[in-house]
C-alpha cells in the first residue's frame, strides 16, 4: 500500500503549427487515434490529450493543433507562449507554404524570447512525391540554417508520423531536465539572469 502517491506523468506540450492545409489535423488525428482524416475542416484549435510511453517512461503529450485563428495576433502570442516544443509544418506539395514556415519560425522565437525551443521543421505529405514543389535539400538547407531536424511525413501512410511526435517530446525533455539543472544548483545565478533580461527589454 505504500505506494499510494502516484506520481503524475510528465506533461509535454506541443503545438502544431503551418499554414492552413497543410495536414496539422491530419497529423495529429493520425497520431491520436491512428486514423487517416482527409478533409478537416477545422474551425477552432483543438486541443489533445494522450498518455504515451517515450523510451519507457509514462508521459502525457497535449497536442494543441491551431486553426482559423492565427489571425488574431494576441491569440495565437497565448498559444505559443504556453507550448513547449513546436512542429512546425508545410506541404511538399505547396511551396507558399514552405515560404510561411519562415514567417512562424520568427513569431515563435520573438514571443519566446528563445531561439533553442524544441522544434521540428515538417515536410507533410511524402506520399504526394510526383506533385513535390519543395526538394528535400531545399527543406533540410533551411532546417540547417535554424539548427533544427528535418522530418518527412505522410499523414496518409503514417510515415514519420510517431517520429516527429516522439523526437520533439524528446527534445522538450531533454530542455527541462537542462533547465532544472539550471534551476537546482543555482540558485544565485539564477537572479542575476533575471536583472540581466530587465535590463534588455
Amino acid at each position: 500500500m505504500s505506494k499510494r502517491p502516484a506520481v503524475q506523468p510528465a506533461l509535454h506540450k506541443v503545438i502544431m503549427v503551418g499554414s492552413g492545409g497543410v495536414g496539422k489535423s491530419a497529423l495529429t488525428l493520425q497520431f491520436m487515434y491512428d486514423e487517416f482524416v482527409e478533409d478537416y475542416e477545422p474551425t477552432k484549435a483543438d486541443s489533445y490529450r494522450k498518455k504515451i510511453l517515450l523510451d519507457g517512461e509514462e508521459v502525457q503529450i497535449d497536442i494543441l493543433d491551431t486553426a482559423g485563428q492565427e489571425d488574431y495576433a494576441a491569440i495565437r502570442d497565448n498559444y505559443f507562449r504556453s507550448g513547449e516544443g513546436f512542429l512546425c509544418i508545410f506541404s511538399i506539395t505547396e511551396d507558399e507554404s514552405f515560404q510561411a514556415t519562415q514567417e512562424f519560425r520568427e513569431q515563435i522565437l520573438r514571443v519566446k524570447n528563445d531561439d533553442n525551443i524544441p522544434f521540428l521543421l515538417v515536410g507533410n505529405k511524402s506520399d504526394l512525391d510526383e506533385k513535390r514543389k519543395v526538394t528535400f535539400q531545399e527543406a533540410q538547407d533551411r532546417a540547417n540554417k535554424w539548427g533544427v531536424p528535418y522530418v518527412e511525413t505522410s499523414a496518409k501512410t503514417r510515415e514519420n508520423v510517431d517520429k516527429v511526435f516522439y523526437d520533439l517530446m524528446r527534445e522538450i525533455r531533454a530542455r527541462k531536465k537542462d533547465e532544472n539543472k539550471t534551476s537546482n544548483g543555482r540558485g544565485k545565478d539564477k537572479n542575476k539572469k533575471k536583472k540581466l533580461k530587465c535590463v534588455i527589454l
